[in-house]
């Protein structure tokens, strides 16, 4: 059958509100903080504490089509099936029913709905471990739905938990299963089989169980069911695709870029991966931006995914030859076409989106050029005169990033694209060495940038961190602090800006530390986990260089940092905060020297 994707988005939710489903929508794509990841990465991940008993206010028979961001597998984007954006089409019954009526509306929507066929159709069940026996009751369950039973395998991973937590739901779940071909690998090619033949549509898990202390389990009071089926996987199959890329979800963006670079989808291997990226990672940037808790390029957490995705959207459409602006009229493609009615807040923002995304292309558009000079270049010598080498130093890698600021990232990928590895210890060594330099520090002197710790330098510490929060406001979100010096007398900040500050910038930087120092904001110091510390949103430059317990400190709504050095209690303290000089630092870095009276 051919669907596309509105009609597939209203069968899911038509079929569960017919019996008796509220579909309570989709939530933010941002993770809240509270579940301990920066992105929403499944369906039921929003519903965890009514899962775990809480009642929810819409009932206990739920559905929804949820947004979901996982870059675990950004470098696997390209082939035929990665997406960094996905949806989820679930529904859940919060101690309402469970295996009888789940197991036949799960049959029924496969066979009669989507019009798989169940002569192909299979499933894998609970085989049983030391605490459960194998789920013979759900057997039971699909033989009455019309499921084969030479079809259903039992598994020992067909088991749902939370590693490592007591006192939270777990129990059997069953996978479905379809062929994306009839040709068997070999004679005993079945859903068990790994030979890539057979995929999961759909998943129902049976939360009917509680993990104890002791690692066994006991039955819940209230058992549950979480269903999760992948909207884009099966939206492929039920077209008869295996390409998602081929769905309407992406056809007319490709379609567009097609147009516009006189290349061909599918005709050549690294162009048809450069449409697929392109495609992937500006939907992912659109529903980003675009979210009701929308965020915005930056250096930090959930903020810097977004940059990598727009920086590496922009490096293959320069390399298929199409233009940054364009990246705004698939973005447009996607708002208006695609996502309209499903996400109507995007058409709402749609300005505000496009112009976000083009300024960050803007910003990157000129070091993308430089860097990828440099690198050829560098790449082409080492093919000169030493054919042997095929990794890039940690000097040469941060080079790249100091001088023409190329992200590590980045620079990985294209080695990797041309034989290559990157010295990655070198590199670390390399910036920490740097860091040492740019601040200063020698025998005897002091943590982050201070030639001391006296009541001056602790002063022009803290306002550092009023300093940096005050260019993001007039320059843009992407500035940061890429070095420092503090001495008792004055200030030293580096940061990036690719253009010198007028004089009307700088007068308004002055005046949004001088307003925050007059409100007396009290500065807080809280010690956390870094994992923690970065899903707050504190700011911190290549997190992997701190402890696994950091210091986070606060100032009000202004600033939130991880930082080794001392800091004033209160803004008050500080003086009047004048900017005495503006100048360049190096390619794209600009210093800031200022002093308080």
């Amino acid at each position: 059958m051919k669907v596309t994707s509105k009609q597939l988005r209203k069968m899911w939710l038509d079929f569960y509100k017919e019996r008796g489903h509220v579909d309570i929508g989709a939530v933010s794509l941002i993770g809240d903080g509270t579940t301990g990841v920066m992105f929403n990465v499944a369906g039921m991940q929003p519903l965890m504490p009514y899962l775990l008993g809480q009642k929810h206010p819409k009932g206990t028979r739920l559905c929804n089509v949820q947004g979901c961001v996982r870059t675990v597998d950004i470098d696997s984007v390209g082939d035929e099936s990665h997406c960094t954006f996905f949806e989820m089409m679930g529904n859940w019954s919060l101690g309402d029913y469970f295996k009888k009526e789940k197991t036949a509306w799960s049959f029924e929507l496969l066979t009669k709905v989507f019009g798989f066929d169940k002569e192909k159709l299979c499933t894998t069940v609970f085989a049983g471990n030391k605490n459960v026996e194998k789920d013979d009751e759900i057997v039971g369950y699909l033989l009455d739905a019309g499921m084969k039973k030479e079809n259903i395998y039992f598994l020992k991973e067909n088991w749902w938990d939370l590693p490592g937590t007591v006192n939270t739901p777990c129990g059997p779940d069953n996978e479905w299963f379809y062929p994306r071909h009839d040709k068997p690998c070999s004679a005993t090619c079945d859903a068990t089989c790994e030979c890539g033949r057979w995929v999961e549509i759909g998943n129902d898990v049976y939360m009917q169980y509680k993990v104890k202390e002791d690692g066994s389990v006991e039955p819940l009071k209230n058992k549950n069911v979480d269903t999760g089926f992948g909207f884009e996987r099966n939206l492929m199959y039920l077209n008869g695709l295996n390409d998602v890329y081929q769905t309407d979800l992406f056809a007319e963006v490709i379609a567009f870029i097609e147009r516009q670079v006189g290349k061909e989808y599918g005709s050549n291997e690294e162009e048809t991966k450069a449409m697929r990226i392109i495609a992937d990672h500006i939907r992912t940037a659109v529903m980003l931006i675009g979210d009701v808790n929308g965020i915005l390029p930056s250096n930090v957490g959930a903020g810097y995914i977004l940059r990598r995705l727009i920086r590496r959207a922009l490096r293959y459409a320069k390399f298929l030859g199409l233009a940054k602006e364009q990246l705004t009229d698939v973005a447009k493609i996607y708002i208006n076409n695609v996502y309209n009615e499903a996400y109507p807040l995007l058409v709402e923002k749609q300005e505000y989106i496009c112009e976000e995304l083009l300024k960050e292309a803007t910003k990157f558009d000129r070091t993308l050029e430089q860097g990828t000079r440099e690198f050829n270049k560098l790449v082409g010598n080492l093919a000169k005169f030493a054919p042997d080498v095929k990794t890039i130093s940690g000097d040469k890698a941060f080079r790249l990033f100091d001088t023409f600021g190329f992200p590590l990232e980045l620079t990985e990928e294209m080695a990797n694209e041309q034989g290559f590895s990157v010295d990655k210890e070198g590199f670390k060594r390399a910036f920490e060495a740097h860091q040492e330099k740019s601040k200063g520090v020698a025998k005897g002197e002091f943590k982050s940038g201070l030639q001391d710790d006296g009541v001056m330098t602790t002063k022009y510490h803290t306002a550092t961190h009023l300093l940096n929060a005050a260019l993001k406001i007039v320059v843009g979100p992407q500035c940061h602090q890429m070095g420092s010096n503090i001495t008792a007398e004055r200030l030293r900040f580096d940061f990036p800006c690719d253009h010198k500050m007028t004089s009307e910038e700088l007068a308004r930087v002055e005046n949004l530390v001088n307003d925050w120092i007059k409100q007396g904001i009290a500065v807080n110091k809280e010690e956390m986990p870094k994992t923690k510390a970065v899903e707050i949103g504190a700011e911190a430059q290549f997190i992997e260089r701190y402890p696994d317990v950091v210091s986070v400190y606060t100032i009000g709504n202004v600033s939130k940092e991880i930082c080794t050095g001392p800091h004033v209690a209160n803004t008050n303290e500080l003086g009047h905060f004048k900017i005495a000089k503006e100048e360049a630092s190096s390619s794209g870095v600009r210093r800031i020297k200022a002093i308080l009276d």
